[in-house]
């Protein structure tokens, strides 16, 4: 019934949940109370007239009195409650005016006190708690006080109204304050409601924004692992063809074939990073053979050997997995043939465990001290591609003793048969 709620808030008006929600039912049950008004108005309107006495001065009076109480409300009244109260102010001199109409009527005439039924909603409407408690004492007592005053009856019927406007009384108050309690909490949980439908759009977004910025890492990931290495090879040996063009003419031939194989490569890995297919080297093949070229293409184009050892029972595995062996391997070459310096031999051992994956690819270069500060992002994409799959990824180096990385990826364990082998007689 009432919008009053917490006491900072505005009386008569419940918080509306935010979003697209619509507002709380009760501002959808106006018209019901129009119509509940406009029954108990007319309803106190026939009661003063058709009494025992219709016609006399004091029922006379008293319903010209109550005559203009429902234009009243229609034009003061429910404009000041759509508006949520309006303010003390405006809530306070309705009331009043419909407040003294009242008492000049109940005075006059006793059953003009039906027209309670629809002072205290609407005091629980406008004022807030304090307020209406108030309202609604001052509007069930002091009409029988005047009505005492003037009329002066006798004991009983003074005892029998007195005790009529106390059940009124505590009747009003114990259900608008009900009433109000339940608007209360409904308020609260429309909040709370609302607080929910906010953070459900702030988790969305954050959701998206995760989303937006993992497929940014892995792209970067994937770009780095491929064309930028494919690239960079590309460069070292536009620099060796460079220096070959005037003394050795056959090797310059080789390395631009080399460069025109790493280019069509670099256009295969390009093509299946736009699509989202997994490695080309991984492309019908298994991980040991694309190991194996790998460690050829290696040898091509620095003319240092790269030894691939293979160890466990060869399995097809999981693809995340293969892929972050397959672009651990491309990392560590890739050092390699940058840092590790001319002539370093590279040994890649790949061991395949019950449950786990073993990549180590050393080489026996200069190494480096891994407590100084490196630029890049190749070391670090290698250890965050192995996390995503729960594995790990270890770099052990130091200056002058060339450089190990290693890879322990989680594999499933290979089930046991379901016919195993029976021995032999």
């Amino acid at each position: 019934m009432s919008a009053d709620l917490p006491l900072e808030e505005p009386p008569g008006r419940l918080s509306e949940p935010a979003g697209p929600r619509d507002p709380d039912v009760y501002y959808r049950t106006y018209r019901r109370w129009d119509v509940y008004f406009a029954i108990v108005f007319a309803a106190t309107f026939l009661f003063v007239l058709g009494g025992s006495d219709p016609g006399t001065g004091p029922r006379a009076v008293a319903a010209g009195v109550i005559r203009p109480t429902p234009p009243r409300y229609r034009g003061g009244g429910r404009p000041v409650e759509g508006a949520g109260g309006g303010g003390p102010p405006r809530a306070l001199v309705y009331l009043v005016g419909l407040f003294l109409l009242f008492v000049v009527a109940a005075a006059l005439v006793g059953e003009t006190r039906i027209a309670i039924f629809a002072l205290t909603p609407q005091c629980f409407m406008l004022l807030r708690m304090r307020g209406a408690l108030i309202a609604v004492t001052v509007i069930n007592v002091v009409p029988v006080v005047v009505w005492a005053l003037v009329e002066r009856p006798d004991s009983g019927n003074l005892f029998f109204n007195s005790l009529s406007a106390a059940v009124s009384w505590a009747f009003s108050l114990i259900i608008g304050s009900w009433i109000i309690m339940v608007l209360q909490q409904s308020a609260e949980r429309a909040r709370l409601i609302a607080d929910l439908d906010a953070s459900r759009e702030e988790a969305a977004r954050l959701s998206a924004a995760h989303g937006a910025l993992a497929e940014r890492e892995r792209l970067t990931r994937e770009i780095h692992d491929t064309l930028a290495q494919g690239f960079t090879s590309l460069l070292m040996l536009v620099q060796a063809v460079e220096s070959e063009l005037d003394h050795d003419m056959p090797l310059a031939r080789r390395h631009l074939g080399l460069m025109a194989a790493t280019a069509r490569e670099n256009l295969a890995e390009a093509r299946a990073l736009v699509t989202g297919a997994g490695p080309a080297d991984l492309d019908g093949s298994s991980l040991p053979d694309a190991l194996r070229r790998l460690a050829a293409r290696h040898g091509e184009q620095t003319g240092s050997p790269a030894r691939v050892e293979v160890s466990g029972a060869i399995r097809p595995l999981p693809a995340a997995v293969e892929v972050v062996a397959l672009r651990g391997c491309q990392e560590a070459l890739s050092n390699a043939r940058r840092h590790a310096g001319p002539g370093v031999a590279v040994t890649i051992a790949l061991g395949y465990g019950e449950d786990s994956l073993r990549l180590r690819v050393r080489d026996t270069g200069r190494g480096f001290d891994p407590r100084s500060p490196r630029e890049g992002y190749g070391l670090a994409g290698l250890r965050a591609r192995a996390g995503e799959v729960g594995g790990t990824a270890e770099v052990a180096a130091a200056p002058g003793e060339g450089t190990t990385v290693a890879l322990e990826l989680p594999v499933q364990p290979t089930a046991p048969s379901p016919h195993p082998t029976l021995p032999t007689q």
